[in-house]
């Protein structure tokens, strides 16, 4: 029976906790903090944290925020959002931040990909890739908050970022967030096997029973946010987590 990385993804905008749909109609959640003590009573393999409002709003991690969150996390932590230089990242592992996650910087500068590998390892360097569909059916990257169209498919722009350094793709589809329809799975398969780094799949999952198809399409790992901060039917605040039980009978044992 082998375990593969079940993972909440926390959104922060204004200091405070949201989820989006289709990365638009932002709902808040709650704060963060109080998230992740009840995450830390739930086995969790990782969480991930990402700042939606900083590269928008053109500044760097919120680094006092960052610090009360560390402080409480006694799981794993992933950060994006924001980070542009050597020092946002030293400062972010002095926190007690575990892998850093590149988005817009990724497109724009892949050198500190390359940096940031040669400082911390390329195991803590994670590129993320958030896909959409455009008007001709075609699979494009965007960027900024899935606002500026690269111009770039997903399997072209993997290869880009895993040879400038990055060991880990966390790949979340646009037109699946928030909306509980399931991973696109022909678009896993294709980007987890053109490259040779771990894949986080994230966008749709509706619950656990989604997981075990996404790893069986080639991710390593899996994650979601509407699913472990919502209540499904009425999408009432409910922070959760899957039972160890549950994940290995639904998704382990089958591995």
């Amino acid at each position: 029976m082998r375990r593969v990385r079940v993972i909440p993804v926390l959104l922060v905008s204004d200091g405070g906790l949201v989820k989006t749909v289709k990365f638009k109609e932002s709902t808040y959640v709650g704060d963060p903090i109080n998230a992740v003590k009840i995450f830390n009573e739930k086995e969790i393999d990782e969480i991930v944290i990402l700042d939606i409002d900083a590269t928008r709003e053109n500044r760097g991690p919120d680094m006092l925020k960052l610090k009360e969150i560390a402080g409480e996390a006694f799981i794993p932590l992933a950060y994006g959002g924001g980070i542009s230089t050597i020092t946002h990242i030293e400062e972010l592992f002095y926190l007690g931040v575990e892998k850093v996650i590149f988005n817009y910087q990724a497109f724009r500068n892949p050198a500190i990909l390359t940096e940031s590998a040669k400082l911390v390892g390329s195991q803590s360097v994670v590129a993320s890739i958030d896909v959409k569909k455009n008007w001709l059916g075609k699979y494009k990257v965007m960027v900024k908050n899935g606002r500026e169209d690269t111009g770039l498919d997903p399997v072209t722009y993997a290869k880009r970022v895993t040879e400038a350094g990055a060991g880990e793709i966390f790949l979340n589809v646009i037109d699946r967030d928030g909306t509980y329809a399931g991973f696109d799975l022909g678009l896993i398969d294709a980007v987890s096997h053109a490259v040779s780094v771990p894949l986080i799949a994230c966008g749709g999952a509706s619950s656990v029973d989604d997981f075990l198809p996404a790893i069986e399409k080639g991710a390593s790992a899996v994650a979601a946010g509407s699913l472990f901060v919502f209540q499904r039917t009425h999408r009432a605040v409910l922070i959760s987590y899957p039972g160890q039980q549950e994940l290995a009978e639904k998704l382990f044992k089958h591995l």
